[in-house]
């Protein structure tokens, strides 16, 4: 029974961290890769994805320092001080809102969409967050389980995807290249592998066990890094140069890369199944997101995780995004963009190296946990990056096309 029981932390830990990744970035990276071509794109996927895990082994590291329970207020707090702990609260409060943001207006966009237009658009915003907001608050067990069986969604009609599109693929389209345009894709593709939020609640549900967690870190983010690459293969190999422009004029109206894929390839049965996973990928997300969102509000105020003071919090971070994709429901690929290229970057990107470089070389926490080798040069590398991010990003945010 220990076994079962160690095992399916292991896996329902590895599908959580993929789960959580794989959500509305994907739905929106083909629309953001479109102009850069394939080759670059998958550049730009393992850099990112090198980066990311890699400040994902940097919250562990600090989460080892800290006591149980602990999160990124928490563990801010602690390595960078006063003034860290408040851009941790603003950086993750204007972050996750805008995370919400987008996976509600995602959610109600595709729910509308599978039935085929007759549930309005904001009856389905408002029926997806009243049919899965409820299980976060029952907490991360709950949506352990729930997030296995949207992952076998997900690996299901996945499958069938790209079963039914391979043959539409063209490797002329595939060979398209334009290396200056691709940077403007970063923004997006970091929503990609935003996980790290959920490493302090993952460490400890898995009972503070870091060589399993760091296996989950590693696994669950290199499924996303396949899933992503073979998407993209399908998409960017079907829809042709004159495509391109339908798929950006998706961007500006908040649409995904689903359905003007179905303009290529006539089969309904496609476009339903293209749909279909797009729920299934973006729910597993919301659910990640929600419960780190949960955890790090109460966590910082210091509040029970149990009780009226659970659901009043729960309440105010669901609600308060409901109601900005109700009075703008076309937020989407905007908002992903302000989110990733600014909120990760600095939240996800830039704290976790400064936290890491603080506990080891200031505050004199032991060196024996190092996640991430290389010491100040690796560290100095990635906090390279992360300004080399910021630039695309903050130029990015003005529309592109």
């Amino acid at each position: 029974m220990h076994i079962v029981r160690t095992f399916g932390h292991l896996v329902g830990g590895t599908l959580l961290v993929a789960g959580t990744s794989i959500g509305v970035g994907m739905l929106a990276l083909p629309v953001a890769t479109a102009s850069g071509g394939f080759i670059p794109c998958v550049f730009i996927y393992l850099l990112c994805w090198l980066f990311m895990l890699g400040t994902g082994l940097l919250i562990l590291e600090a989460c080892i320092w800290m006591p149980k329970g602990a999160n990124l207020i928490t563990l801010s707090s602690r390595l960078l001080g006063k003034w860290g702990k408040v851009c941790c609260w603003i950086l993750y409060l204007f972050l996750f809102s805008c995370l919400l943001i987008a996976y509600i207006a995602g959610g109600g966009g595709i729910v509308s969409d599978l039935t085929g237009g007759a549930l309005p658009t904001w009856f389905g915003t408002i029926l997806y967050v009243l049919l899965f907001s409820p299980v976060v608050f029952l907490g991360a067990l709950w949506v352990d389980r729930l997030n296995l069986g949207l992952m076998l969604g997900i690996a299901i009609t996945y499958a069938l995807f790209v079963f039914s599109s391979i043959s539409y693929v063209s490797p002329s389209l595939l060979a398209r290249m334009d290396w200056e345009k691709i940077g403007w894709s970063l923004p997006i593709v970091f929503t990609a592998f935003g996980y790290q939020s959920l490493v302090p609640t993952l460490f400890n549900y898995m009972n503070r066990n870091v060589s399993k967690v760091r296996f989950a870190l590693i696994i669950g983010t290199t499924i996303p890094l396949l899933i992503y690459l073979l998407w993209e293969f399908v998409i960017l190999g079907i829809v042709p140069l004159e495509g391109t422009e339908r798929l950006l004029q998706s961007l500006h109206k908040g649409k995904s890369a689903i359905n003007p894929l179905g303009e290529y390839v006539k089969n309904p049965s496609f476009l339903l199944i293209g749909r279909s996973f797009a729920f299934f990928a973006l729910t597993t997300s919301y659910l990640g997101i929600s419960i780190a969102f949960l955890d790090f509000v109460l966590d910082g105020l210091k509040l029970p995780k149990r009780g009226k003071p659970k659901i009043a919090a729960g309440g105010l971070i669901f609600f308060i995004p409901l109601l900005i994709t109700l009075i703008n429901p076309h937020l989407f690929i905007s908002v992903l963009r302000i989110a990733g290229g600014i909120g990760i970057s600095l939240l996800l990107g830039a704290m976790p190296i400064l936290m890491v470089w603080a506990g080891r070389y200031y505050e004199g926490y032991s060196l024996m946990h190092q996640q991430v080798p290389g010491g100040k040069i690796t560290l100095s590398v990635m906090l390279t990056f992360v300004i080399f991010q910021l630039i695309f990003a903050i130029q990015s945010i003005r529309p592109i096309g």
